[in-house]
């Protein structure tokens, strides 16, 4: 039986996949991998990865039921033991820009089979071509850029911050870990983070007094619009702020906004991902950010693979044609 713990000092849920369960996955994945003709973001190939979600094994299945359901305190769930493929054989970490897994793999097999547990894949096109399986990778030349192409220290974000449709989670899968192992992922809960925050400055972030600049990738289409960083039941809120892209419309709003900066550095948990291992983020209320590290260029650094998911793809039809995968505003 995998182990399923809650840390009492940190309450992150994890799940330990044991030999059994891991060699389940990998002969499901395998499966898809050698569908024949086969590409990750071919209609067909989605949902076979669907179907194939259905012999996860139910010590995989409960937890990512219970995981949708409700994301608990700190709104991450870390998953271990995952096949990714033979080590000896994953080629070098690409370093070139937007680059994605297109060819079927066994990590990208092991994303879209528990991405849909959890509900439906889904990608944006003016992100790394809509492709639903992307590849976070250190790029030269793009050290202190603010996004999963650098390597600086990645400020606290949702996901997609901006957009009407953004992902309810994030998913990212460790293929190979950073030279030094310094690279850790971040997270903050909204939930951990609330009560540290006084009245005033909660009404103040539930105020629609902050507005999300989309990147340049979207283009000029999309819109900027005033919102509010918290929304929903004001005891168990939904949050939405990028503090590399959000910004206050009035000087309280801007306070407050630091008010929540510094919440979230006191309850944040760092976790240095592993080969085989996915953190699953609950993008409405948990935001997420990486440590610094320093890149080699050697065909061994770091590289994430990482997909996106909705709870509810009809909910975004309208940016979506002919009913697939992917937003194309």
């Amino acid at each position: 039986m995998p182990t399923v713990t809650l840390e009492a000092d940190r309450a992150t849920a994890q799940v330990a996949l044991d030999g059994p369960a891991s060699n389940t996955v990998a002969g499901l994945a395998g499966q898809l991998v050698h569908r024949p003709a086969a590409a990750v973001d071919d209609p067909a190939w989605i949902t076979a990865a669907r179907d194939a979600r259905h012999d996860l094994p139910r010590q995989l299945r409960t937890p990512l039921a219970r995981f949708r359901r409700h994301s608990g305190p700190q709104g991450a769930l870390l998953l271990r033991g995952l096949p990714v493929g033979d080590q000896t054989a994953l080629p070098p970490t690409p370093t070139v820009p937007d680059s994605v897994q297109r060819e079927p793999s066994v990590s990208a097999a092991v994303l879209l089979m528990i991405a849909g547990a959890l509900g439906d894949p889904a990608a944006y096109r003016a992100e790394k071509g809509g492709a639903l399986v992307q590849n976070v990778v250190p790029v030269p030349g793009s050290e202190d850029v603010q996004g999963n192409s650098g390597s600086v220290l990645l400020t606290f974000h949702n996901e997609n911050a901006f957009h009407p449709h953004r992902p309810d989670f994030v998913m990212l899968l460790c293929l190979r870990a950073d030279h030094e192992g310094r690279a850790g992922l971040r997270t903050a809960c909204i939930r951990a983070a609330l009560p540290l925050l006084d009245p005033p400055v909660r009404e103040r972030l539930a105020s629609p007094e902050y507005v999300t600049c989309p990147p340049p990738s979207f283009g000029p289409q999309q819109d900027s619009v005033v919102h509010p960083v918290l929304s929903g039941d004001p005891v168990d809120p939904d949050v939405r702020v990028d503090f590399a892209a959000t910004t206050a419309t009035t000087r309280r709003a801007a306070q407050a906004m630091e008010e929540l900066r510094s919440a979230f550095e006191t309850v944040q948990r760092t976790v240095p991902l592993r080969p085989g291992e996915l953190a699953i983020v609950d993008n409405r209320v948990t935001v997420h950010g990486r440590t610094a590290f320093r890149p080699r260029y050697d065909g061994s650094d770091r590289w994430l693979q990482r997909t996106f998911v909705l709870c509810d793809l009809r909910r975004s039809r309208d940016h979506r044609p002919d009913d697939g995968h992917v937003l194309t505003r």
